[in-house]
């Protein structure tokens, strides 16, 4: 079994990696302005979810998702020549809408301390 702390450190090197090539190197505008959340590394190091959120409407998360996938290839090749793995993991990217639940729940939350507070009065 591979060793747990090493596997968080990988992804974790692989997220920050990922984030600057998106920044910096890749031109595909069909991307957008995308934010990577987490990536979670199997345990052989073959393949890595990489979770991401975006600013948009559901046609925005549906163009970065065919922009990444398209760009994958691009990403991992990137990706080998900046860490120092034996075989860089195949990358699959999947939308992170945990992000998008939380800003719910807080809208929520506050509504019912309003409607609280008006009851009160």
């Amino acid at each position: 079994m591979a060793n747990p702390a090493r596997l968080r450190r990988i992804a974790e090197q692989i997220r920050r990696e990922l984030s600057e090539i998106l920044r910096t190197e890749l031109k595909d505008p069909g991307v957008g302005i995308i934010t990577l959340t987490d990536v979670e590394v199997s345990p052989d190091l073959a393949h890595a979810k990489v979770y991401f959120t975006t600013l948009g409407d559901s046609q925005a998360l549906e163009r970065s998702q065919a922009g990444l996938r398209r760009a994958a290839g691009f990403l991992r090749s990137s990706l080998g020549h900046r860490i120092n793995i034996h075989n860089t993991p195949e990358l699959r990217f999947e939308y992170d809408a945990s992000v998008e639940r939380g800003v719910r729940l807080t809208q929520l939350i506050d509504s019912a301390v309003a409607d609280r507070s008006k009851d009160q009065e």
